[in-house]
């Protein structure tokens, strides 16, 4: 079992700690409740635009990065639809200056043209290399658009369109910086072999002089609930994309509406994704990837979103063989799991490869301290230990209610992308 506390700071900070006497390192993260779904539809990417930015220094610390190398560290971040992920692992004497490193850039970011220049061009450059020049790179700036017309889901972290990036001015970037990376729009923890009071001395020091928070902060918080965003309505039709690459062969994604993050089927679908889809004993591959069959892989999965999410398959084609094909066949897989409870073996064998999971995600202190984070903004710290009980609750009658919930005609969602 993982244990923590959690303190808050004056401003508004939501602080975590995490005695990790099994390593010599610790590890700051900070989660900011920012994600692309908080951008405005006319200026996208800027979440991802400013993950880049908050590498590029302080008028104190003018190279955040040459500072975590000289402590024997290593840092990385993550922006998804959600949130904006940081932290940085050092050796537990350099805890202090890796805290200071993270107030500094939180509160005096130093954000000039030239710096924003230098990352628009680094953008750029990422979307070509990862969306435009890469084989099906470009799927999700697809089949998203295809999925979602309402929600902010509907473009993916890097943008709708790169131009928004490309365009972005100095004050635009100023501004969602002043409104999203403030001490009351993040949750901080540490992990490391040190005490709570150790642990919460060093924090105060780092972050305690930053600005008084805008509103009254309460002990308990839902982060991830505190903004409306614009809800997907009900599909009523079923939707389907052709597109042409330059491809090695021809591929299918096929996709379905499923509840938000909260809702009573969310661990159902997850346990519906992996029957599907996940490893050598899945339904898709024994069905359509073994012994030289339809497809050459298969894979099944869900996108996990705090919002109204995706149940996602994809197959890559093998030559010769027919995409339409390839797809009612993946009907056929989907639609089974409606007719029929699935054996309780099969059911159980799913559980348990996702509590191996679970179980293993937690093996290092810096994915434990993103973990205490992530729940933390779900509204429920609890869940760093529980999460495994829900997928455990499933039943197969129960499974059985979410699938017909989810594989409806009018629900589906298909992009063949096909090769030139």
């Amino acid at each position: 079992m993982l244990d923590w506390r959690k303190y808050i700071l004056n401003n508004g900070l939501t602080v975590l700690t995490h005695e990790a006497w099994d390593t010599p390192l610790a590890t700051v993260n900070v989660l900011y409740n920012v994600g692309s779904r908080d951008e405005d539809p006319r200026c996208t990417g800027f979440a991802h635009l400013f993950e880049h930015l908050m590498f590029g220094g302080t008028e104190r610390v003018p190279d955040y990065d040459a500072v975590v190398s000289s402590l024997g560290g290593e840092n990385n971040a993550f922006t998804n639809n959600d949130i904006t992920n940081y932290y940085v692992t050092v050796p537990v004497d350099g805890l202090q200056t890796a805290l200071g490193l993270e107030a500094d850039r939180m509160g005096g970011l130093n954000l000039t043209q030239k710096a924003l220049d230098v990352q628009q061009k680094v953008v750029k450059e990422e979307y070509n290399q990862r969306y435009m020049n890469r084989p099906y790179g470009d799927m999700w700036l697809l089949l998203r658009p295809l999925c979602y017309k309402v929600s902010p889901y509907r473009w993916a972290t890097i943008g709708a369109d790169i131009q928004h990036v490309e365009d972005a001015t100095l004050m635009d970037v100023q501004q969602f910086h002043e409104h999203f990376y403030c001490p009351d729009n993040a949750i901080l923890s540490v992990a490391a072999p040190l005490t709570h009071e150790e642990i919460v001395g060093m924090v105060e020091r780092a972050f305690g002089t930053l600005l008084r928070p805008r509103k009254r902060i309460g002990e308990e918080r839902c982060f991830a609930r505190e903004r409306e965003y614009s809800q997907e309505p009900l599909q009523t039709a079923s939707r389907r994309m052709e597109v042409e690459r330059d491809v090695p062969t021809d591929a299918v994604y096929m996709a379905w509406p499923m509840c938000d993050r909260y809702g009573a089927d969310f661990q159902a679908c997850d346990l519906i994704s992996d029957i599907l889809g996940t490893g050598n004993s899945s339904r898709l591959y024994r069905g359509m990837v073994s012994e030289g069959r339809l497809v050459s892989e298969a894979d099944a999965c869900i996108t996990g979103d705090v919002g109204q999410g995706l149940l996602m398959v994809s197959a890559k084609v093998r030559e010769g063989e027919d995409p339409e094909e390839v797809a009612e066949m993946i009907r056929r897989e989907a639609f089974k799991l409606t007719e029929a409870p699935v054996d309780a073996y099969e059911l159980e064998k799913v559980e348990n490869k996702y509590e191996s999971t679970f179980v293993f995600s937690q093996y290092k202190a810096s994915d434990r301290a993103m973990g205490l984070c992530y729940y933390t903004w779900l509204g429920d710290t609890s869940l760093v230990n529980r999460e495994p009980e829900k997928y455990r609750q499933v039943t197969p009658e129960e499974l059985q209610r979410a699938a017909k919930r989810l594989f409806r005609t009018e629900n589906e969602n298909l992009l063949i992308i096909r090769k030139k």
